[in-house]
């Protein structure tokens, strides 16, 4: 029955609707339900998305006695399961509608870092509304993700007054992500582009950003150069956590074979 679905959207769509059906007095195969159940159950993507009923029942029959029980008109029920959807639909659309924002939001999510993630927030919140202040906030961004790296690896830093190019550069040392720390040469170019990149959000927060103060006529940034800053920040911070969580989980490795 998967295969009769183009994408998992119309599959959660099919079983949300499907016990709609059942919870108003319509009827369905047990199979579809339980192969639809199954697919969701067993992929991790969606462990803490689905509706808690649909872990807990595995046939329809069981589902129905729940509902029934539950809720005595036929508008309680459809709206109850429409609100029980909700998080998995939410999930789906942002992973269908930006792959990329989808992948920095799951992994800064798995990051688990207060901070980061608020950052990121907040620079996600004002790319479209906001552009001095999301060209701002991606700088912020990536000034957290790297000030957090070098706290949790006990690297001293002047936490007064330090621009994010010498920051950047301290943490791709640490990281082993500067160019003059590998001999390939399309190694060396992409980490110098990292480092152009770091070196570029900086001037563009001073000069378009809303940090500072303008002059009787200033350089208004656009919604791009918004969209631009935060998707650069934050696939740059993407790749410093991924880069941070693989070297910490090597170095736990290495010494725990040790002893």
């Amino acid at each position: 029955m998967n295969g009769s679905f183009s994408n998992d959207l119309e599959m959660v769509q099919s079983l949300q609707g499907m016990l709609i059906d059942i919870a108003t007095g319509g009827s369905h195969e047990n199979q579809n339900y339980t192969e639809l159940r199954n697919f969701l159950i067993a992929n991790p993507e969606y462990q803490n998305l689905i509706p808690w009923f649909i872990k807990e029942y595995r046939d329809i029959s069981q589902f129905w006695i729940y509902i029934k029980r539950e809720f005595s008109t036929y508008a309680e029920r459809r709206a109850y399961i429409h609100k029980q959807f909700t998080k998995i639909f939410d999930h789906i659309e942002i992973k269908q509608s930006n792959p990329l924002e989808y992948a920095e939001i799951s992994t800064l999510k798995q990051f688990n870092v207060p901070v980061v993630n608020c950052a990121w927030k907040r620079a996600l919140t004002r790319r479209t509304t906001d552009p001095e202040g999301a060209i701002t906030a991606a700088r912020t961004l990536l000034e957290t993700v790297c000030k957090y790296i070098l706290d949790q690896k006990q690297i001293k830093y002047n936490t007064n007054k330090i621009d994010l190019n010498s920051l950047y550069k301290i943490v791709a040392k640490e990281l082993n992500l500067s160019p003059d720390q590998h001999n390939e040469e399309i190694f060396k170019t992409i980490l110098g582009g990292c480092s152009a990149v770091v070196n570029g959000l900086g001037t563009l927060r001073n000069r378009l950003g809303d940090a500072h103060g303008k002059g009787k006529a200033p350089v208004r940034p656009a919604l791009r150069h918004a969209e631009l800053a935060v998707n650069l920040s934050g696939a740059l911070s993407l790749f410093l956590i991924q880069t941070f969580n693989e070297r910490s989980k090597s170095s736990c490795q290495h010494t725990t074979t040790e002893s």
